[in-house]
């Protein structure tokens, strides 16, 4: 297995190593310029993509600023360095059908605005629509024992740390306190990984000034940094982590699954009991989705799919899943797979949005 992975592993990087240099390539032939200049602005380019993985290595024991920029820098790169090597790919194709002339790509002043303009204006709008946070309404009538509708706000995919900081979260925790929400629960992956700018840079106590109760599960970021120090993290922060356990909070069930980082995590019937209650389940990563069903689930509120974060990886999420994103029904139980209030990596949507959901939970005509 081990030998599966190392290989799979040498594969992807040559892969990437190999598309980066045909980018380069081209990026070199079609600008206008002496050949010096080419150079240096080629190399830039494949600086500009290396600087992650010096993050990656020794983020956490640079300067927090150069840390948060190698991050921010190197992850918005990766973001241009798909378009450029979609783009690029889609004039060759056309210059091997006879549409596109060879001196469009050669020292070509036309070429280059055409690819980088449409490159930048892909990029500041993403970055646009990145920043405007969507709101979800969804209303759920339930015949179960409920004394008042409720008003829960749900969110996933936070990642927060070296690149959602904490102007970001206190603008987060203001929408989210703007709802006068009985209930706020988070789908995992509050943290980006790392667990130094959360501590560090007090993020905890920007989560405290939620005006609720918070509840939620891991996801499979607080597992890459380290669960037990993530849930320590979130814990003094005022949110009470569900790892395979459930709770009753303003009438109603939540039970918080573990990730499926965990092998060992409980089966999915063993967390539930039957009652009257309307029960809320929280699962990070939205498989198997009839396990909920099965299990009596009322509303299964996931995320982790981030819906591709950019076109065309809503695509491929759409693919994967049996659904990646939105509301879903099985039975007699309801779905949101949720994009992400956050995001990790670049912070651009494209084809895709950031989100928070606001469920409004009503009892029956029957119950009033």
């Amino acid at each position: 297995m081990k030998s599966t992975f190392a290989l799979t592993g040498i594969l992807m990087l040559i892969l990437l190593s190999a598309a980066i240099a045909y980018t380069a390539y081209r990026i070199w032939h079609i600008l206008p310029l002496p050949h010096w200049a080419k150079t240096a602005v080629t190399a830039l380019y494949v600086l500009c993509f290396l600087v992650i993985f010096p993050h990656f290595m020794l983020g956490d024991k640079m300067p927090f600023t150069l840390a948060a920029a190698t991050y921010e820098i190197g992850t918005s790169w990766m973001i241009f360095f798909i378009y450029a090597l979609m783009l690029f790919l889609a004039i060759d194709l056309g210059r091997l059908v006879h549409l596109i002339p060879k001196d469009f790509v050669i020292n070509s002043l036309a070429g280059t605005c055409t690819v980088f303009s449409i490159i930048v204006g892909l990029l500041t709008y993403g970055g646009i629509h990145y920043h405007h946070k969507h709101r979800e309404d969804i209303e759920i009538t339930t015949d179960k024992q409920l004394d008042k509708p409720l008003t829960i706000v749900l969110a996933s995919d936070l990642h927060a740390g070296y690149h959602n900081r904490s102007k970001e979260l206190e603008r987060w925790v203001d929408l989210i306190n703007a709802e006068h929400p009985d209930l706020v629960l988070f789908a995992g992956d509050i943290v980006d990984g790392s667990m130094r700018p959360v501590i560090e840079k007090d993020y905890g106590s920007i989560f405290q000034r939620i005006d609720a109760p918070v509840y939620a599960c891991l996801g499979n970021h607080e597992y890459i940094g380290g669960k037990d120090d993530a849930e320590a993290f979130l814990g003094k922060a005022g949110i009470t982590i569900l790892r395979d356990a459930a709770t009753e909070a303003c009438g109603i069930r939540i039970i918080g699954r573990d990730d499926r980082s965990n092998p060992c995590r409980a089966a999915l019937w063993e967390l539930f009991k039957p009652d009257s209650l309307f029960t809320v389940l929280l699962d990070h990563q939205p498989y198997h989705l009839e396990d909920a069903e099965e299990a009596g689930a009322d509303f299964q509120f996931s995320g982790h799919t981030h819906h591709g974060q950019i076109w065309p990886g809503n695509w491929l999420t759409d693919a994967m899943y049996e659904k990646a994103f939105g509301e879903h029904r099985k039975g007699n139980t309801r779905y949101y797979v949720s994009s992400g209030l956050g995001i990790w990596g670049g912070k651009f949507r494209i084809g895709t949005r950031s989100e928070y959901i606001v469920l409004t939970l009503k009892p029956s005509q029957t119950q009033q």
